[in-house]
């Protein structure tokens, strides 16, 4: 495939909690030629980090084929991971942060750097809560997840 066929797809994605650590819900907001596309899911025991790297994960496990992504979150600990190469300097260092200590949620990190591998994708932050209308509807998504009642386990969440 030529990188012109490649399709452009928009997602944006948020994550929130009710305590941190606390309940926690995504949402995720995926835009491509018209079409939309809104997931989110709440879970009994998280934490805000957690969830801010679950949405990234899961809008790109909707892409079925390799694609260009603009990624828009308003979480710093997200994008400047990725931006700045601290994920990837984390995993080469056995998951170890500059200052030695172990870096958190390496569960999802591997999923989310093994993504990465397999698409374009382009990080921008967003300022949360400052009216951009895709990112409040990722908000509204994630919290309405919460409030559902509906919460599932995050298995590999650990307060250690």
């Amino acid at each position: 495939m030529e990188a012109a066929e490649i399709k452009t797809v928009d997602i944006y994605t948020d994550g929130a909690c009710s305590g941190n650590p606390g309940s926690g819900g995504y949402g995720v907001v995926l835009l491509y030629n018209g079409a939309r596309k809104e997931l989110s899911a709440g879970y009994r025991l998280t934490t805000n980090n957690r969830m801010e790297v679950l949405a990234v994960i899961k809008g790109l496990e909707c892409l079925k084929e390799k694609c260009r992504v603009n990624l828009y979150s308003d979480s710093k600990y997200v994008v400047d991971a990725v931006n700045k190469g601290w994920a990837k300097k984390w995993q080469s260092n056995g998951w170890r942060k500059a200052d030695k200590t172990r870096a958190l949620n390496v569960d999802l990190w591997e999923r989310l750097l093994s993504l990465l591998e397999m698409h374009e994708v382009k990080f921008i932050w967003v300022k949360g809560h400052a009216d951009n209308r895709e990112n409040e509807r990722c908000d509204f998504l994630a919290r309405s997840a919460i409030e559902s009642g509906n919460l599932i386990e995050d298995k590999n969440y650990s307060a250690v």
